[in-house]
């Protein structure tokens, strides 16, 4: 009996060692030896100290700056943990709304975002990422058209020429990747940093 349970106890320890532990330390390590900045996370840092990261969006709630997607996560109700609440942007909660196109929900909420930035005054005309959720709900991103949306906005916020504003925005656009996939985007918080920089 012991004959045939050595084999497979064997078998199993080599396996689990290969892909429980040499597989991810050699992955790991190839990590930090290529994209060290990607691996731990695209810090970005400003001043020595950690402002947020390249690849997860964050909510901006001034006027003064750029706003992002708007976000679908959610976290447990601080009165009531069998419920949720909205909890924009929340990384250990990524996920999409899930709601079909013809969810009254979904048409709800994409109206009332519409009428709240109307009624904000930080848009004119309404890009889909102004108004729609990205799929992880963490989307660091907009779209050009939704960033120049707000440059008048911005700038009157901020008593700043609306040229200097513009320019800024179109220089922060980041095209696609090998030039073939995605589409043109600017990054919310890298941008709202060089806003922040301007004198």
């Amino acid at each position: 009996m012991f004959s045939q349970l050595r084999p497979a106890f064997v078998l199993l320890v080599l396996l689990s060692a290969l892909t429980g532990l040499a597989y991810p330390l050699a992955i790991t390590g190839l990590a930090q030896l290529v994209f060290p900045k990607e691996a731990n996370g695209s810090l970005v840092e400003r001043d020595g100290r950690v402002v947020g990261s390249a690849l997860i969006g964050q909510n901006f709630a001034s006027d003064k700056y750029f706003h992002g997607r708007p976000s679908a996560t959610s976290a447990p109700d601080p009165s009531d943990p069998s419920k949720t609440v909205d909890s924009p942007y929340n990384a250990a909660a990524s996920a999409g709304s899930n709601l079909g196109p013809t969810s009254k929900k979904l048409i709800e909420r994409v109206n009332a975002t519409i009428e709240s930035e109307f009624a904000a005054g930080r848009i004119d005309i309404v890009a889909a990422d102004a108004a729609t959720t990205s799929a992880s709900g963490l989307d660091p991103h907009i779209s050009p058209q939704y960033a120049q949306a707000q440059v008048e906005s911005v700038a009157r916020a901020r008593n700043l020429d609306e040229g200097r504003v513009r320019a800024l925005v179109d220089a922060r656009i980041e095209g696609r990747v090998l030039g073939v996939f995605g589409e043109p985007r600017i990054n919310v918080l890298l941008l709202n940093l060089a806003l922040d920089a301007l004198k």
